[in-house]
């Protein structure tokens, strides 16, 4: 099977209330070096933030002109699908990633996405934080218990076989994820993207384990009880009524 060409990344990240993290986030995402000399187009969506975010990030373009970065800002908070479709259907790369604006993903594993698509195997890859030998920092029993309960019900909708349905790490074929209307704006957007991508015909999908750096709720974490059952209503409305 032939490689696949690809000349530009698009890192869609969306941000909220993450001025103490972001420029952190963006030094990692810079110092990456992408296989087979692939440029980095990053998009930050600024989804109204209510502290210092958008200081943080013009500061940091003026003092890294080098780093290509396109910045959006929602005048209303409308939640991370929401600023997730702004950076999807402002993305130009070949392919793009889903990064966090915290620290709990590593932008150095950008490549291990990547290699699927480089080998000419893969239209969409997941980044697993279930398997593989990799970093993962240990908190909240209930929490991955709740992940694998909500990734074997997509599961069971998509006839997919996928360990980490929630993980923020997904690389995209842009055109692919750009044709497909989204319309979860909080944080619906991953069992919605999952069932709908699962479905196109003959996609190829594949994993690949990732490191998971978790922050704990009083360092910022925002998913609670309330997303989850908002996942299931998604897996449900998306896998079940809208096959």
């Amino acid at each position: 099977m032939p490689d696949m060409e690809i000349k530009k990344l698009s890192i869609v990240i969306p941000a909220y209330n993450e001025a103490a993290t972001i420029h952190l986030i963006l030094n990692k995402v810079k110092a990456v070096n992408l296989a087979q000399g692939i440029s980095k187009e990053v998009i930050i969506v600024n989804d109204c933030s209510k502290d210092a975010t958008e200081d943080a990030i013009q500061r940091y373009m003026s003092e890294n002109p080098d780093l290509e970065i396109q910045y959006f800002k929602h005048e209303v908070n409308q939640g991370k699908g929401a600023a997730l479709h702004t950076g999807i259907s402002k993305a130009t790369g070949e392919f793009l990633i889903i990064q966090d604006a915290d620290l709990e993903y590593d932008p150095k594993e950008y490549n291990k996405l990547l290699m699927p698509v480089l080998d000419g195997f893969a239209d969409v890859v997941y980044g697993s934080r279930f398997i593989g030998g990799n970093p993962h920092r240990i908190l909240f029993f209930w929490h991955t218990i709740g992940n694998k309960f909500l990734t074997t019900m997509s599961n069971m909708f998509s006839d997919k076989n996928l360990t980490d349905m929630e993980t923020c790490y997904k690389l995209f074929n842009t055109k692919m994820i750009q044709g497909i209307k989204l319309k979860e704006k909080r944080f619906g957007f991953e069992p919605e993207i999952t069932a709908k991508i699962s479905r196109i015909p003959k996609i190829r999908m594949y994993e690949v384990g990732i490191s998971y750096y978790g922050r704990t709720y009083e360092e910022g974490k925002k998913i609670g009880w309330k997303d989850g059952f908002r996942a299931i209503y998604c897996i449900l409305k998306y896998g079940l009524f809208k096959r």
